[in-house]
């Protein structure tokens, strides 16, 4: 079991920022998993993994990809209201799930 999140990096967000924009990711798709799913996660030692996608079109794409897979996703978008000038779709997270069904889809990114 574990949960990965993708992170854009053509946004070129400071560290803190970036941290805050992937905890919100994975708190949202841990909210969003059935309580079965986080407590297999849970017990498992949690296991997240931060990826890289170049720009929000790849990350649009491995999204599909991961909804088709029955996979829960949550996908983040910052208001606006300090970094950016607008709201700005930062992260998304995929799962918890299954590690094989998870690599499947994002098997080929790097880490961030």
């Amino acid at each position: 079991m574990k949960q990965v999140i993708l992170v854009r990096m053509d946004l070129k967000m400071e560290k803190g920022k970036l941290s805050v924009q992937v905890a919100h990711a994975a708190v949202e798709a841990t909210l969003a998993s059935t309580k079965e799913a986080v407590k297999e996660w849970r017990k498992e030692g949690m296991k997240k993994v931060s990826l890289k996608v170049t720009d929000l079109r790849e990350m649009m794409k491995y999204k599909k990809m991961a909804e088709e897979a029955g996979l829960v996703t949550a996908l983040i978008t910052d208001a606006g209201k300090t970094v950016f000038n607008k709201p700005t779709v930062t992260c998304l997270a995929i799962g918890p799930d299954s590690e094989k069904k998870i690599d499947s889809i994002t098997g080929d990114l790097k880490m961030l």
